[in-house]
C-alpha cells in the first residue's frame, strides 16, 4: 500500500465546525450533517486528520480488482471518455469506483493530474465513507443515491478544496455496483456549476447501466416501460421470443415493485405494459399469420409458402382467429 504524502489543512476551523455539527441535531434535518455524524461517531474518524490517513492500493492488487470489475470496466471505458471530453478543459477530473470505494479508472488532464494524484483522486486511493468521512464517492455508495460534496460539505479538512458530484450504477439485477465521479479541485466551480455536473453525471451513469443492461441481454428484445419521468427513459425491460420478461432494469424495478439483486421469475409482457389478459392459441396464430402477411407485403399466396402452407389453409387458419386482410 502506498501511502500519500500529508497536505496543509487548507481551513483549521473546518474540523470544529464538522464536530459542534455532529453534537448538534442538524443530523436530523441535513444529509450532509448525518454523514458526518456517521463519520465520527460510527467510524471514529478525526476531521483534523493528515492526509496520510489516505492509503493506495499498489499495482498488483489494483490490478486484481481491476480485472475482477471487468465487464463495467468495459462498458463504462468509452461513457468515461465523453464525460472527461465535457468537463476536462474545466479542470475537472472523471473516476469511476467499484462498491469499496477504490478508484478502479479515472480520466484527468495532463495539467491537473499531478494535483489529483496529491488529492488522491487517482486509480488505487479509496475513498470509502469509513476511511475519508464524508465524500462524494464514499456518501453516495453508502446512500445508493445521486449525491453531491460540495467543498466544506466534506468531513475531512483535507478535502475541503475538492468539490464531489456522484451517482451510484447499479447492475443488471439493481444491485449497486460503483459510483461515478466528476471532482473539481477549482475555487471558481461554484453550487451553480456543480448542479450542471451533477446532472452530466447521473446521466452517464444511467447510460453505463443502460449499456451493461443490453450487454446482459443481448440476445432478448429490449422494450421501454413505464411512464414514470424520474427514470428517465431507462426502466427496460428484456423480453424472450415467448414475449416473457425475463429481466428489468433498477428504473423499472422500482416501476412495477420487482425488488432488486435477483432473477425475475419470467412473466408475460402484458402484464406489464397493461393487458393482463391470459394468451391464447389462437393469439400465437395471429401473430404468425400477420408476420407472414407483413414479411409477404400482403400477398397471400407468399405468405402462405413463407410458412408452408396451402393458400387455402392459410385463409381457414385467417378466418379461424379473426383475421382478414383489411388488418
Amino acid at each position: 500500500m502506498a501511502v500519500l504524502q500529508p497536505s496543509l489543512d487548507p481551513d483549521p476551523d473546518h474540523a470544529a465546525r464538522v464536530l459542534n455539527a455532529v453534537q448538534s441535531s442538524r443530523a436530523a434535518v441535513s444529509a450532509v450533517a448525518a454523514s458526518w455524524c456517521r463519520s465520527a461517531l460510527h467510524h471514529g474518524l478525526d476531521p483534523a486528520a493528515p492526509r496520510s490517513v489516505a492509503e493506495r492500493l499498489g499495482g498488483a492488487e489494483l490490478k486484481a480488482l481491476r480485472a475482477g470489475n471487468g465487464e463495467l470496466l468495459a462498458v463504462a471505458a468509452p461513457v468515461l471518455d465523453r464525460l472527461f471530453g465535457s468537463v476536462g478543459l474545466a479542470g475537472a477530473c472523471v473516476l469511476i469506483a467499484d462498491t469499496g470505494g477504490v478508484v478502479l479508472d479515472w480520466r484527468a488532464g495532463d495539467a491537473d493530474a499531478s494535483r489529483f494524484e496529491e488529492l488522491g483522486l487517482a486509480p488505487g486511493a479509496s475513498w470509502a465513507e469509513a476511511a475519508q468521512g464524508t465524500n462524494g464517492i464514499g456518501t453516495c455508495l453508502v446512500e445508493g443515491r445521486a449525491v453531491t460534496i460540495h467543498r466544506d460539505e466534506h468531513f475531512a479538512s483535507r478535502n475541503v478544496g475538492v468539490s464531489c458530484m456522484d451517482a451510484p450504477i447499479f447492475d443488471a439485477e439493481g444491485r449497486l455496483i460503483a459510483a461515478l465521479d466528476i471532482s473539481s479541485a477549482r475555487g471558481d466551480h461554484d453550487r451553480a456549476m456543480a448542479a450542471l455536473i451533477a446532472a452530466l453525471v447521473q446521466d452517464a451513469a444511467r447510460h453505463i447501466e443502460r449499456d451493461l443492461f443490453c450487454r446482459r441481454y443481448a440476445a432478448a428484445r429490449i422494450v421501454l416501460a413505464g411512464t414514470d419521468p424520474t427514470a428517465r427513459g431507462h426502466a427496460l425491460l428484456a423480453v424472450d421470443r415467448d414475449d416473457l420478461v425475463i429481466g428489468a432494469t433498477r428504473a423499472a424495478r422500482q416501476h412495477f415493485r420487482l425488488g432488486s439483486g435477483t432473477a425475475i421469475c419470467p412473466r408475460p409482457l402484458g402484464e406489464f405494459l397493461g393487458d393482463g389478459q391470459p394468451a391464447s392459441f389462437d393469439d400465437g396464430d395471429r401473430a404468425v399469420l400477420r408476420q407472414a402477411l407483413a414479411r409477404a407485403g400482403g400477398n397471400v399466396s407468399s405468405a402462405a409458402r413463407l410458412l408452408g402452407i396451402g393458400r387455402a389453409t392459410f385463409y381457414r387458419r385467417m378466418e379461424r382467429v379473426g383475421l382478414s386482410l383489411r388488418h
